[in-house]
């Protein structure tokens, strides 16, 4: 097992707690741990269980799901360099309620890698100095110890780098893998990471991207003020928010706007659930899915007209649908008191001529 630098390591065991879980392929040492203290005592819900909201450091987390890059039409492989840099930061989960995400390049899901099988890739992660805990990245793309999680474990203010060939094709779950991972991730360290085949993927007009998670905190959902992290809802997996990109029904006209697609067009959505906990039970209101590659297994056959698509924590699927009418396209988890209750929902928005034959609103 290869090792971490013992000042880095000091530094990790400080932050982590002595007798955290061997989860990113690192322990504790005798005698470390007399000033440590455990990330699970920084984060015991507070008295009083909510104070004033905090000022924001950032507008949204919510990523963009327009913002990736484009579909891959190279032959041959090549090699690239990314760099992600963990933040820890303040936003709004919802009006007047405030939270302290922890985020890839404050955006959640974390920003799409998008490689072709056989490329090779350089990934350098960089812990912001101003962050107060450790952080790392497993992607489940990579062959190697822990997906990447010991090479790249890094306290604030340091960067690791390390290199991996994209062998297998796929769309594929990256997350922060330190000791209460499950809090991290929580909290929206998770993104996606496509390798294309060698021959491509089938061709569409618009590509989406989005990503699943629950947050346990001290408040209920709505309670305006700031909410800390809730350890014990966590274990008890009974989350206050679940929310696709990060906040409440960021994604819809009345948030930060709904994306579009025109009437004849072809979408293709990728979709990663971080959890830590609950599946995702995927379903576009208003349409079905024409094709899903379920756990983003792209290598093999789309099943064909998917009305609701499972999607485990720590996995993706990648669905393609087709617009005939005009309208919105709900994109919710079809445990519905989690659309209404607690903020899973993102919308698409069909723009184009009414189409009679096929929905007749008012006939």
């Amino acid at each position: 097992m290869s090792t971490i630098p013992t000042a880095t390591r000091r530094r990790v065991l400080q932050a982590l707690g002595a007798g955290t879980a061997v989860m990113a392929g690192c322990a504790g040492a005798p005698g470390d741990s007399a000033e440590e203290q455990t990330t699970e005592q920084r984060t015991e819900p507070q008295e009083p269980a909510m104070n004033p909201a905090k000022s924001t450091d950032v507008d949204r987390v919510a990523a963009d799901p327009t913002d990736i890059p484009d579909p891959i039409s190279r032959s041959s492989p090549t090699s690239h360099s990314f760099e992600l840099t963990t933040q820890e930061v303040v936003a709004e989960v919802e009006p007047g309620v405030t939270y302290t995400y922890m985020t890839f390049d404050e955006q959640i899901p974390g920003p799409m890698l998008r490689v072709r099988q056989g490329d090779t890739v350089e990934l350098t992660v960089t812990n912001e100095s101003s962050n107060s805990m450790p952080h790392n990245v497993d992607l489940h793309a990579v062959r190697g110890t822990g997906g990447g999680a010991e090479a790249s474990m890094v306290a604030p203010g340091e960067t690791a780098t390390f290199k991996f060939k994209a062998t297998y094709p796929g769309a594929f779950i990256y997350h922060c893998a330190v000791p209460n991972m499950d809090m991290h991730i929580s909290s929206g360290m998770f993104g996606l990471i496509v390798v294309e085949p060698k021959e491509g993927l089938p061709e569409v007009d618009r590509e989406f991207y989005f990503g699943q998670h629950e947050l346990y905190t001290t408040g209920e959902a709505g309670e305006e003020g700031h909410h800390d992290f809730d350890m014990e809802a966590m274990a008890a997996e009974d989350p206050t928010y679940v929310l696709l990109n990060g906040e409440k029904y960021a994604i819809t006209p009345d948030r930060y706007g709904a994306p579009t697609l025109e009437v004849g067009e072809t979408a293709r959505v990728f979709f990663v659930t971080g959890g830590p906990n609950l599946d995702s039970s995927f379903h576009p209101i208003g349409s079905v899915w024409d094709k899903v590659w379920q756990q983003g297994s792209v290598a093999g056959p789309a099943n064909r007209y998917v009305q609701t698509t499972p999607v485990k924590p720590g996995s993706a699927a990648v669905a393609e649908f087709h617009a005939e009418v005009p309208g919105p396209i709900k994109l919710v988890d079809h445990a519905l008191s989690r659309v209404a209750r607690k903020g899973m929902l993102g919308i698409i928005n069909r723009e184009g001529p009414k189409n009679a034959e096929v929905f007749d609103p008012d006939p």
